[in-house]
């Protein structure tokens, strides 16, 4: 069993950034794949883009990339998601998720949820 605890949403101003953390812990195994997702108000729950646990190769959704930066410490067990130049529209509530499936953005592939954490971006 996994749990994992996101922290480090908040409010910001568009343009601005944001870091969030997902601490995980119980068995992590070294075939794990870590995705971030986020969820708006009405809307399906949307990947954001994940890391590979162990040799941390990365995949990101178009509408985040060149914006926004994911990374693990496999020592610390943490995932990390850095958020830069913010828009509104970036607004949700994000999540991190595990899996064995590499690299999908396919919600029901991952195994173990965080409760999730807001990002609120103002215009």
């Amino acid at each position: 069993q996994v749990q994992l605890v996101e922290s480090g949403g908040g409010l910001v101003q568009a343009g601005g950034s944001l870091s969030l953390s997902c601490a995980a812990s119980g068995q992590i195994f070294s075939n794990y794949y870590m995705g971030w997702f986020r969820q708006a108000p009405g809307k399906a729950r949307e990947f954001v883009g994940g890391i590979t646990w162990s040799r941390g190769s990365t995949l990101y959704a178009d509408s985040v990339k060149g914006r926004f930066t994911i990374s693990r410490d496999n020592g610390k067990a943490m995932v990390y998601l850095q958020m830069n130049n913010l828009k509104p529209e970036d607004t949700a509530v994000y999540y991190c998720a595990v899996g064995r499936l590499l690299y999908t953005p396919n919600p029901g592939a991952y195994e173990h949820w965080g409760q999730g954490t807001q990002v609120t971006v103002s215009s």
